[in-house]
């Protein structure tokens, strides 16, 4: 028995497409099949019917988040677009590009998470956008989007720096950098040069050794206060007491090899002989023996009788006939020339004298003066050539042309000095080079009072052909003759011609 459905009493529907249930309406509801105005929707419904009403989107076109500052921020409803008051200010002050100020509430405020460090601004190009830094903005440009409307991957290619323009407040970390290269770190071309040199140990003792101090004074009043003193009082030395320990010095200066000195004057009576025996004394004297003072005269010479005279008679000539003793360089030594050479005792230099018999026929050639002098340079470190008056003769010119130094001795007359002049034009025209620069003057004075203006004129005319003049005052101890007697010299000529000595060896 079918029962009676009971009579509604609203009015029938009409005719049409009925409602149906909303979308996301639980089952059950009483709301289920009307939509009526008084029904209270839930977020969940209103979130439902929203996606049914909105248009299907063109996935061909570009992601939300497109980079407009009007609509980005309406892509993430959940983004907060007062940002955070905590940190927001911080990261506005940090980001914000130069021409936003960072005041205005419309800006991008970027987190401390999504900023990394700041790469030095690229040397040409276009600013580029990378994840991890806004676009750049211009004058027409809006505030950049929020951070999370940006894409989630990183776009193609290496990511770059910043944009180039002014720099933020807070100045980024810089990588130290190498200090810039000095004068003698790098050269020409950006080629490293040699590295600096500094000062080595032996440069120290060097640099010491030149500011040494010579002691206190012995000489004149200085020495006198010393002495009477006891040393209490020790005053400096004067200038003349000073300059005669540099001139010592530059004659016991080093030299790297054997040296020849010269002495030449063609006219006889020029004081060559003494001025051979004077320099041997102070260069023996001074730098403690190693000298030799050999007389090249090519017959018979005066040199081994102004010497001290030895227990022997042998000269050159001898040494000549018995140079085959001295061929073995390892077997030969020193010793055997005390057969051929004299000593001059407390002067400590040796004498080579010439050939002194009568008898005796011949003249030394150029090879007996290559060969004798050879012999010397193996055992002597100074050798002083007493030449005799015939520049023509092959030893005097072969002397000559030996010579590291050539040495014009002359005496304040007219003669000596004119024989002096002519020689040295015979020797320009000869063609021996950088002749000025290779020879110093001697000038004797011959008596106790000279010429002052002829005196005057041998200076000027030998400073113009010569390298140095050096003046030797008159000396009583060498007009006899005979031995020169060193003890006796006068100190005047000692110091004279230590002042010469020095010049000499400055030249070698």
């Amino acid at each position: 028995m079918t029962q009676q459905q009971p009579h509604d009493p609203r009015p029938a529907t009409q005719p049409g497409p009925q409602p149906g249930p909303q979308p996301g309406t639980p089952p059950g509801s009483r709301h289920e099949s009307a939509d009526t105005s008084d029904r209270l929707h839930r977020p969940e419904d209103l979130a439902a019917h929203a996606a049914d009403r909105a248009p299907t989107p063109d996935r061909s076109g570009p992601p939300p988040g497109d980079g407009s500052p009007v609509t980005d921020h309406l892509a993430d409803p959940l983004a907060d677009p007062l940002g955070d008051p905590l940190t927001d200010p911080l990261a506005d002050h940090l980001a914000t590009p130069p021409d936003v100020s960072p005041s205005d509430p419309s800006a991008d405020p970027v987190r401390d998470a999504d900023r990394v460090p700041a790469g030095p601004p690229p040397a040409v190009g276009p600013p580029q956008w990378t994840p991890t830094s806004p676009p750049p903005a211009s004058p027409a440009t809006s505030p950049a989007p929020p951070p999370s409307s940006r894409p989630a991957g990183p776009p193609a290619g290496p990511p770059v720096g910043p944009p180039a323009g002014p720099a933020p407040t807070v100045a980024p970390t810089v990588a130290p950098t190498a200090p810039p290269a000095t004068a003698g770190e790098a050269g020409a071309g950006g080629v490293p040069a040699q590295p600096r040199r500094f000062m080595s140990a032996t440069d120290f003792l060097d640099r010491r050794a030149d500011v040494a101090d010579h002691g206190p004074a012995t000489w004149g009043w200085r020495g006198r206060v010393r002495r009477w003193s006891g040393g209490l009082l020790s005053p400096a030395m004067g200038r003349a007491e000073a300059a005669h320990e540099r001139d010592r010095a530059a004659v016991q200066r080093e030299l790297s090899g054997p040296r020849t000195i010269a002495f030449v004057n063609p006219k006889g009576g020029a004081a060559k002989t003494t001025g051979v025996l004077a320099a041997g004394y102070t260069f023996g004297t001074v730098r403690g023996g190693g000298v030799v003072a050999w007389d090249n005269n090519e017959t018979r010479g005066t040199l081994g009788i102004r010497g001290t005279r030895g227990h022997h008679r042998n000269t050159t000539r001898e040494l000549l006939g018995d140079l085959g003793r001295f061929d073995d360089v390892a077997q030969s030594r020193i010793g055997d020339l005390g057969s051929y050479v004299r000593t001059q005792g407390d002067a400590h230099f040796d004498v080579l004298a010439s050939d002194e018999r009568a008898d005796v026929t011949g003249t030394i050639r150029a090879d007996d003066f290559a060969a004798v002098h050879g012999l010397l340079e193996r055992f002597y470190r100074i050798l002083l050539v007493d030449t005799g008056n015939n520049m023509r003769a092959e030893n005097w010119l072969a002397a000559a042309a030996a010579a590291d130094l050539l040495v014009v001795t002359s005496t304040v007359r007219e003669d000596t000095g004119y024989s002096g002049l002519w020689m040295l034009d015979a020797l320009q025209d000869a063609g021996h080079p950088d002749l000025k620069h290779k020879t110093v003057t001697v000038l004797s004075d011959p008596s106790p009072k000279v010429d002052a203006a002829l005196a005057r004129d041998l200076v000027d005319v030998y400073e113009q052909r010569t390298r140095a003049v050096y003046r030797v005052p008159y000396d009583p101890a060498l007009v006899s003759g005979s031995v020169v007697p060193y003890a006796r010299l006068s100190q005047e000529t000692r110091r004279a011609w230590l002042t010469a000595c020095a010049g000499m060896a400055a030249t070698l």
